[in-house]
């Protein structure tokens, strides 16, 4: 059978046996991401497996680089990851796509054993402090001259609105520019 026809009755058994579950996500027809740990937790990780063109004769590429990982600690990554290469040697050659989601399944507290359950507070205070930073920026006012400032003291009254009638058209000036029409 060929790498292509083992891909393709791969695909049809994964769509068989994650069909509702929302953790597994198909990114296309070679990639595929498996969802880790509870939603929001600190813990929670996101593993992708990419199949190559010889593919299941070549192992698949693990990614755990993704966006949703940013939180994870390198180590538990590179854990995972080992983990994951010393399962393949033995799977080259026959559908392993299941076989190593659900190996990463059965030892998730191992492999996660070295991530805090939430964030540590040093993180969080340094995050709080940019943003902090980042307002104190925002505050700064536009700086006006003083003769900006009186032009613009001169246009508006004591509550600092423009007079009632500002944009009023003069009619009675306005009729004798445009003269009579009898004439």
């Amino acid at each position: 059978m060929s790498c292509k026809e083992q891909q393709e009755e791969e695909l049809e058994v994964l769509h068989s046996i994650y069909e509702g579950d929302d953790n597994f996500k198909e990114v296309n027809l070679t990639t595929f991401q498996y969802k880790y740990g509870e939603d929001g937790s600190f813990r929670a990780f996101n593993v992708e497996l990419v199949w190559g063109e010889d593919y299941p004769d070549t192992p698949p590429q693990v990614n755990l680089s993704t966006f949703y990982n940013k939180h994870i600690y390198e180590n538990v990554k590179s854990k995972i990851s080992d983990g994951l290469q010393e399962q393949i040697p033995d799977l080259l050659g026959c559908a392993m796509t299941y076989t190593l989601f659900e190996w990463i399944k059965e030892n998730y507290d191992d492999l996660i054993a070295e991530q805090p359950e939430s964030q540590p507070i040093s993180q969080i205070t340094e995050e709080k402090s940019t943003v902090v930073e980042v307002a104190k920026k925002k505050e700064k006012k536009e700086q006006l001259t003083k003769n900006q400032k009186r032009k613009m003291f001169d246009r508006l009254d004591a509550t600092g609105e423009r007079p009632r009638g500002w944009n009023w058209v003069d009619v009675i000036r306005h009729l004798s520019q445009t003269g009579s029409q009898n004439s």
